[in-house]
């Protein structure tokens, strides 16, 4: 197959990838740093590394092969040599009856394509994927089955000893970086090492689900895990009892923080690290997936100088990123902001941010009081978890502050009498609390393969989220693709339900009525339910109804 040679940055342009005063600025500073220009627009925040690959494939009428699902077996990658497949950025996947298809991170580099030809004696079949696939394979392949060579099987009780010299054997390092590197590509939340009767597996959550991501040979999990451990500064001679770390580490152009915890399990232990995005701190509430209406109600909230907000949701429901995004917009010279949080995700320039620490008795509580005698303005509460936190929240919301907590509820009404059950006088809730928002977190609809389609009439969905049926309806989904790993996702957007303290909504609460019986007033002042919210996105074209059900429907809704 024969290639006219372009440059990267037209080809870019011409896709609408990038405008031309982006491209001079990074021909400007690729002048002086040496590096390639796909990295230096990366690196600018213009376009990620897969945008480019795909959006070369599409032009050059080329397969993209998405990074995950890259799968090269050993014997075929080494029709070339690892020298080879890293000077070229390539690695052949397959060979059939005299041609190769080789995966190549840029397949406008003809001469590479020409030299390979030439070594292998075959015809030339270019994929394209990311740079990092590509060296992610090469270490897989090239390395994987030196790295099984020589270690016990995982039956041995390893000494301490020969753990650490396991762990520093360049394999294993390898392992690990390239666990964490593909992690960190894929957008993953939490990765997962496994340990099971019969087989070792690495998964990735992505976009709040799991997904199988890596199965490395079994006897290699006594390796990852002690190397992670060494990373995280825990024991890894210790393997009878839970452990808790932290890695911190530097991609590219941003710094990512890992928590990680170990649990040991009949196999073995099992690892789940979770990542942190340090850059989501920088997250603003317009980014949040907010519809107008409730954005403007919410921050006008915030904007009161006292009182409780609660916002409430499972975990994992993006309670905290919405906090975080609330204390950015609030913070000002003017304002003394004061936050205890456990553990401290995410850093916010200018905010006190305290880690609760229960060995030496800083509790939320302790904090707290203590925070109260720093004349703060705004108290952000990682979570209220106990009578004496809630106590000591409602009570600075009455004395002049600003409180900003979260709570385990499901829906926006619920979080009022788990206040009460905690043992806060139903009159302290109604004259402290302004607002309280319920929140969850659904997958947004790939923008590379989304296409609108007609709701059927009859269509049970209709009913299951209270859409007419006499009404035509355009709604959108991915079809799949490459990009999204074929799911026909990428990314997450909020759904919310904001419940103001109306007048009414107080007297019920001061009268200790039900959650139902407050969420009914609220209803009837205005209150979208969590459904309808999504629901709402949905028809805007931002999530699907499949997901909004998953996420959002209740019993009651």
């Amino acid at each position: 197959m024969r290639l006219v040679r372009q440059r990267l940055g037209e080809v870019l342009v011409e896709a609408n990838l990038i405008t031309r005063e982006q491209l001079r600025a990074a021909l400007d500073l690729q002048k002086n740093s040496g590096l390639r220009l796909g990295e230096i627009l990366a690196s600018m925040g213009v376009v990620t590394e897969t945008d480019i690959a795909c959006t070369l494939a599409r032009q050059l009428g080329m397969e993209f092969v998405n990074p995950p699902d890259l799968k090269v077996h050993p014997a075929v990658a080494r029709v070339i040599s690892e020298q080879a497949a890293k000077r070229y950025r390539a690695i052949p996947i397959e060979k059939r009856e005299g041609t190769i298809t080789l995966a190549v991170a840029d397949p406008l580099n003809v001469f590479a394509l020409d030299d390979i030809a030439f070594m292998t004696g075959c015809e030339i079949k270019p994929v394209v994927t990311t740079e990092r696939g590509i060296l992610r394979a090469i270490e897989q392949a090239y390395r994987i089955d030196v790295a099984v060579e020589d270690k016990p099987s995982p039956e041995e009780d390893m000494e301490t000893a020969r753990l650490r010299q396991l762990v520093e054997d360049a394999p294993i390092v390898r392992l690990v970086n390239n666990i964490i590197d593909q992690a960190l590509e894929e957008r993953a939340s939490d990765i997962h090492i496994e340990i099971l009767e019969d087989r070792m597996l690495i998964r990735f959550r992505v976009d709040g689900l799991l997904r199988e991501a890596l199965a490395p040979p079994r006897g290699l999990h006594g390796g990852v895990v002690s190397r992670i451990k060494i990373m995280a500064a825990m024991d890894i001679a210790e393997r009878r009892v839970p452990q808790d770390g932290r890695i911190q580490i530097r991609d590219k152009t941003r710094d990512v923080d890992i928590r990680v915890s170990t649990l040991p399990t009949i196999f073995g232990e099992k690892v789940v690290m979770r990542v942190l995005d340090k850059s989501t701190a920088m997250t603003g509430l317009e980014e949040l997936g907010f519809l107008t209406d409730t954005l403007n109600q919410f921050r006008l909230a915030i904007s009161r100088p006292y009182g409780i907000i609660l916002v409430c949701g499972p975990t994992g429901s993006g309670k905290t990123t919405t906090l975080m995004a609330a204390l950015r917009e609030l913070h000002s010279p003017t304002q003394n902001i004061i936050t205890i949080e456990d553990p401290v995700e995410y850093q916010i320039s200018g905010v006190n941010q305290i880690q609760v620490n229960d060995k030496v008795g800083l509790t939320f509580a302790e904090g707290l009081r203590a925070i109260l005698r720093q004349d703060p303005n705004i108290v952000m509460v990682g979570e209220v978890r106990d009578s004496e936190t809630a106590e000591i929240a409602i009570r600075a919301a009455l004395t002049g502050h600003l409180v900003l907590t979260t709570i385990h509820t499901n829906q926006a009404a619920g979080a009022i009498p788990r206040l009460i059950d905690m043992g806060v006088e139903p009159f302290l809730v109604a004259s402290s609390l302004t607002a309280v928002l319920a929140q969850r977190l659904a997958r947004t609809i790939c923008r590379g393969c989304k296409e609108a389609y007609e709701l059927a009439r009859d269509a049970p969905e209709r009913m299951a989220v209270g859409l007419p049926g006499d009404r035509a309806l355009t709604l959108y989904r991915g079809k799949g693709c490459a990009y999204c790993g074929n799911t026909g996702y990428s990314g997450r957007t909020a759904i919310h339900e904001f419940l103001p303290m109306t007048p009414a909504v107080r007297s019920a609460v001061s009268g200790q009525s039900s959650s139902a019986a407050i969420h009914e007033l609220a209803l009837k002042a205005g209150m979208r339910p969590l459904l309808q919210d999504g629901v709402a996105k949905a028809i805007k074209g931002r999530t699907t109804l499949d997901e909004v059900q998953r996420v959002a429907w209740t019993e009651d809704s």
